[in-house]
């Protein structure tokens, strides 16, 4: 007899259960918080003649699931989570068809009749999850790395493709250093050969140097006769690249 177990995890409320049968609901939202003494009075009203009929199904709540999974899948029952994307598709499909948009105890009661081949079994953390969580971190600040950086190479193309050839698409700490106090291609010429290459070698550690800084005085004076605008004049480009540059690379650097 295939009894399955759904728990509807809360994070500071209380959590609700619902019991099923081969798909049957024997009862449904019993209350109880993770405590020792609710899980046990849980456990044993649930009567269970052999451990392993049991299936307990859960949706990774933040972190409070995994005390409730563990403790299950101490008692021997199997413990399997809904995937993220299952549950989205289903509180997409609840949001249209019922008044809430919650996936409760008794529909996960019912998943494993629904969409067996849809659910993970929970094995245990294991060593793996902590790299798991730090690999996912790493590739969500990849994403917001290069969508800056994106929004950089866009901005940059507004003074000119000889600054970009000249910075090199290379968005180290000295290109952006360079970007937040120099954009401006009026500073550029003020500033000067030599006081630049001072500048660029403090900051690249030596790796750029007096060719580099040749250059960007070049793409400096090139984005002036862009724009049409003589050494005197003010910088009057309607979409102000110099201040956007310097927003961009404090929030890269």
């Amino acid at each position: 007899m295939a009894l399955t177990l759904g728990i509807d995890v809360a994070c500071r409320a209380a959590h609700q259960a619902t019991l099923a049968v081969e798909g049957k609901t024997v009862w449904r939202g019993r209350k109880f918080w993770t405590r020792s003494a609710e899980l046990e009075r849980l456990w044993d009203d649930l009567e269970l003649a052999d451990p392993a009929e049991l299936t307990v199904v859960v949706e990774p709540t933040r972190n409070a699931w995994i005390v409730v999974a563990e403790w299950f899948r101490r008692r021997g029952a199997k413990v399997v989570m809904v995937p993220t994307t299952q549950s989205s598709d289903l509180r997409k499909y609840y949001s249209k068809h019922t008044k809430n948009d919650r996936i409760d105890s008794e529909l996960l009661a019912r998943l494993p009749l629904l969409h067996p081949e849809g659910l993970r079994e929970y094995s245990g953390q294991g060593p793996a999850d902590p790299l798991r969580r730090l690999t996912k971190q790493r590739s969500t600040m990849v994403k917001r790395r290069t969508a800056v950086f994106a929004r950089l190479d866009a901005l940059i193309e507004l003074l000119g493709p000889a600054w970009y050839e000249a910075i090199n698409a290379r968005y180290g700490i000295a290109a952006l250093e360079f970007l937040a106090r120099y954009a401006d291609p009026h500073a550029v010429i003020r500033l000067g050969q030599a006081r630049l290459t001072r500048f660029l070698i403090a900051r690249s550690r030596g790796a750029w140097r007096e060719d580099r800084a040749a250059a960007l005085i070049v793409a400096a004076k090139e984005a002036l006769a862009l724009w049409g605008i003589g050494d005197g004049d003010g910088w009057t480009s309607p979409s102000s690249p110099p201040t956007s540059h310097m927003r961009l690379s404090r929030h890269c650097s």
